[in-house]
């Protein structure tokens, strides 16, 4: 019998969803010291990684890819692939991680980055980038950890500023430097792809698995695999999400939000919604109002 691949929230810790806007950065050293400088091959279901190795090196298991780097680099790690890590002793940097709901909310914006979670990849850089790039994740930590006024903004602008780093690091490099996916990630990066184009219809999944054109017992055994999550799942996180953004967001009536996002009854709607969150629509929207006023 196949030892299924451990899925965690951050490398060791229980899988539970990741917050709507979840962001964390830590030193490499935190998780791979005390491992002893090996990461067993796991996955995350709704995190990606981006890795800054500024000392060191090791080699990285993506799928069934294998792909040796060393420092200065940068490593990008979407959501839902089986990775893990053999690293140098003593290698250095840092590891941000932050929510694919986030990343969506942020394409959303920002077109150009659509393609930075696309792949596994790696991304050589140059004495100055890396050292560019260690000044952002300083800038960020700080926003991060306190409280002061507009350190939400600050915090969003720095992630901003370190994604668009890696895009312009990786742009172009992927023909030798990309670890191809496996066959189900990649079905299930474009099953991701369609959902963001396509949730608000609320279409079966059999008929995203007809225009991916595959069947849908393939596609939920992909996203098993590669997501640790059903196709309704990752269907239902992602319209979850969009409720959340168009409650706290705009003035729309729960039974508008409801229509523009594909349900017919508002009531089932609020079903949905307090299945996912907790509490209903309404209680949600009341409850994070400074939140929402904070964000603008």
């Amino acid at each position: 019998m196949d030892t299924p691949v451990p899925r965690f929230y951050l490398y060791g810790e229980p899988h539970r969803v990741a917050d709507r806007r979840f962001v964390h950065l830590e030193a490499l050293d935190d998780r791979s010291r005390p491992s002893e400088w090996t990461i067993r091959p796991h996955a995350h279901a709704d995190l990606h990684h981006i890795f800054h190795i500024r000392g060191g090196g090791g080699a990285m298991r993506a799928e069934a890819a294998i792909l040796a780097f060393e420092a200065p680099c940068l490593i990008v790690v979407p959501a839902g692939v089986v990775h893990g890590f053999s690293w140098q002793s003593e290698s250095n940097g840092s590891v941000l991680t932050v929510s694919s709901a986030y990343v969506d909310l942020l394409r959303q914006r920002n077109e150009e980055l659509r393609g930075v979670f696309a792949l596994a990849q790696v991304a050589r850089l140059d004495p100055a980038g890396s050292s560019g790039f260690a000044t952002a994740c300083e800038a960020l930590l700080e926003e991060l950890s306190w409280n002061a006024p507009g350190h939400r903004a600050a915090a969003e602008a720095g992630l901003l500023g370190l994604i668009v780093r890696t895009m312009r690091a990786t742009h172009g490099r992927e023909a030798d430097l990309f670890t191809p996916p496996g066959r189900q990630a990649a079905l299930v990066a474009r099953y991701r792809e369609r959902v963001e184009t396509h949730f608000r219809a609320r279409e079966p999944v059999g008929v995203y698995a007809a225009a991916l054109g595959t069947t849908e017992s393939r596609l939920r055994a992909a996203c098993q695999a590669a997501a640790g999550q059903t196709p309704t799942q990752i269907l239902d996180q992602r319209a979850f999400v969009e409720a959340q953004r168009v409650l706290l967001y705009s003035n729309l009536s729960v039974a508008e939000i409801a229509n523009t996002l594909g349900f017919d009854d508002a009531h089932y709607f609020s079903r949905y919604f307090r299945r996912c969150a907790g509490c209903s629509p309404r209680s949600y929207r009341a409850a994070h109002a400074d939140t929402a006023l904070a964000d603008t």
